[in-house]
């Protein structure tokens, strides 16, 4: 054997000729995979604290990320968070403030304003920022972003499959789906399956160009339905006592993880996991009665946090510590400028982003700011269990004001001392108050906020909204 010193003098033009894929292999781009569900509450999944709902997909992120506690979504409903994730920008901006195309109660005590039922073309959207910058795009799973005239392929999506101006499967999750941009499956087939093979095709046929791939599954939106065998195992599952106890839900959700993995695998077998950024997210709270959002209040469609608390998990390859846990607040247009600061994307020129980047809290470094977080929500949900009237929101380090536009008092909780939102604060300091509500009127001012107006047709003596008899009985049960 030769000695050490001749050993390494051969294997110098080795190491020479490897030396350039090595400084390649260094910069090349990050691919991107973001992952949104919908409706999911922010206990729903194992490494959330579920004590039914089984992740282990979604729990190998955190195992391998961080995961964030008190994250936020932009809105207490899904069309304005994601017109939020898009562009980075709050709703009240964009003035697509509701669930589109919403639905006012019969005897409203305030108008609506007359506000955006689609993702305008004019706006930048993270597709168009990550094309621009070289990135293959494609979005596989609901968009509910406005009409044909507003899909995907015109929002900087190369390749669109199953995003429609749909909210749901209106024809449910079992194949024949009637999605105009998805073939039907064989009958039978699972929506939420079809999603996770889509999403492997995808990762399988990209070649080396960077890939930004929006995966925003339809599951757990109602209608709820799972597999039969998936909600027989589940069934068998459900303890007394229990804060999660629906069998299909779970089925659902696992469904959903079992699709997150078949992409993780993929990755896996291209060997490019790790230089893939995972994000996974929700668009809103859970819905109730779905699920339970315990210890939070209430759920989707409320002003409280059981309507905007959400979970949020962060893989960054070689940089997320694995298992990491972050309490810093962060909100759904935080992922704009987060994504752009860690694949070291310029932005499009001109777009202006009121997201805030996460980036120093992913590498647990010093040097984040925030000075706080804003919703503005100026329409009703009453048919929702636990829902709202139009009402603003702003959270400034611990503490939580909710103005309602009606004239009803404004709530205060600090939310380090009370989650659950049960001690409203407002009466004992009114200072405080006052100045959350000044800067909420001014953060309003700035984005341009479109407000409700008194609705002279209202009639003082019928309620604004009539449940229907099955939301009565849901909610006396409640």
């Amino acid at each position: 054997m030769p000695p050490p010193i001749l050993r390494f003098v051969l294997l110098l033009p080795f190491l020479f000729a490897l030396a350039p894929r090595l400084r390649a292999a260094a910069r090349a781009p990050l691919n991107v995979v973001l992952i949104l569900a919908d409706d999911l509450g922010w206990t729903d999944l194992g490494c959330f604290g579920s004590d039914l709902y089984r992740t282990p997909s979604i729990d190998r992120l955190a195992r391998e990320g961080m995961k964030f506690t008190q994250a936020y979504s932009a809105c207490t409903v899904c069309s304005p968070t994601r017109a939020s994730l898009m562009t980075g920008k709050y709703p009240a901006r964009l003035h697509v403030t509701d669930w589109i195309p919403g639905r006012p109660p019969a005897n409203p005590k305030l108008l609506v304003p007359d506000w955006t039922k689609y993702l305008p073309l004019e706006e930048t959207t993270l597709a168009e920022t990550f094309r621009a910058a070289g990135y293959a795009t494609a979005t596989i799973g609901k968009w509910h972003l406005g009409n044909e005239a507003h899909w995907p392929t015109l929002q900087g999506f190369d390749v669109n499959i199953a995003g429609t101006e749909a909210g749901s499967p209106t024809n449910g999750y079992f194949s024949p789906w009637k999605i105009s941009t998805l073939p039907d499956g064989p009958p039978g087939e699972y929506l939420t399956d079809r999603m996770g093979a889509e999403a492997e095709k995808f990762v399988r046929a990209s070649g080396e160009k960077p890939f930004f791939l929006y995966l925003p599954h339809f599951a757990v939106h109602t209608p709820i339905q799972a597999p039969k065998d998936l909600v027989a195992k589940y069934t068998a599952l459900v303890q007394a006592g229990a804060r999660h106890t629906n069998p299909t839900y779970a089925a659902m959700i696992e469904s959903m993880d079992t699709a997150i993995g078949r992409v993780i695998a993929a990755l896996e077998a291209r060997r490019i996991l790790d230089r893939t950024i995972i994000i996974f997210t929700s668009d809103n709270g859970g819905h109730l009665p779905t699920t339970s959002n315990v210890p939070l209040r209430v759920g989707k469609g409320s002003c409280y946090e059981g309507g905007t608390r959400v979970p949020l998990i962060v893989r960054w390859p070689s940089v997320t510590a694995p298992g990491s846990v972050c309490n810093e607040p962060a909100i759904t247009p935080d992922l704009y400028p987060t994504l752009l600061a860690m694949t070291g994307v310029r932005d499009v020129a001109g777009h202006r982003s009121d997201g805030v980047s996460l980036e120093p809290l992913l590498r647990q470094q010093s040097g984040f700011r925030r000075e706080a977080l804003f919703w503005h929500y100026p329409h009703y949900q009453l048919y929702q269990q636990g829902g709202t009237v139009p009402y603003g929101a702003i959270r400034t380090g611990d503490f939580k004001l909710i103005e309602f536009f009606d004239g009803r008092p404004a709530e205060l909780y600090d939310l380090r001392q009370d989650p659950r939102e049960q001690r409203d604060l407002a009466a004992a300091q009114p200072e405080r108050v006052r100045a959350l509500h000044d800067r909420l009127a001014a953060w309003r001012r700035d984005v341009g906020a479109q407000m409700p107006t008194a609705n002279p047709a209202h009639d003082r003596s019928k309620p604004e909204h009539e449940p229907t008899t099955r939301q009565a009985k849901r909610e006396k049960k409640a």
